[in-house]
């Protein structure tokens, strides 16, 4: 099955009362069709607590076809369920890094610094302070071979 497919088939509701589990929202959705899988996630707590039954007020409805989805989406959005208005809309991809990507930026990989990074002295802002670390580096050794004559005076 293709992602694209199973994303036209999975909505998003969204506004949940506290109470709402996913035996009441199988009740209510499954008037639309089929009701393959619904996912609540949990609130994130303390991870040695006893489990918690709180959500975080959605929930996932995935439906056997992307027209009983669009059913659910069209009866549901901005209907009440246990004294809450919903919001049900199509359910869209994370925003948030891919699973199994490493979270590192293109530029730190030596392959995209060889092919795009400039050497410091050939660009604009790196040359200027490349300049003023030159500067700043000759001046700390004339400061230092001053130090190494004044010592070797007063010895």
């Amino acid at each position: 099955m293709e992602e694209g497919t199973k994303n036209k088939r999975t909505i998003y509701v969204g506004g949940l009362a506290d109470d709402v589990d996913g035996d009441a929202i199988r009740v209510v959705f499954a008037t639309f069709g089929d009701v393959i899988d619904i996912q609540i996630p949990p609130v994130a707590t303390n991870p040695n607590a006893t489990t918690s039954t709180k959500h975080r007020g959605f929930a996932f409805v995935t439906f056997s076809s992307a027209m009983d989805a669009q059913d659910a989406i069209d009866n549901m959005d901005l209907n009440e369920m246990g004294g809450r208005v919903l919001r049900v809309n199509l359910a869209r991809p994370m925003k948030g890094p891919m699973v199994g990507s490493n979270n590192r930026a293109i530029w730190e990989s030596e392959e995209w610094l060889k092919a795009n990074a400039k050497p410091v002295g050939h660009t604009g802002v790196g040359s200027a302070v490349a300049r003023a670390q030159e500067a700043l580096d000759a001046e700390n050794n004339k400061e230092g071979e001053g130090e190494g004559e004044d010592e070797a005076m007063e010895e």
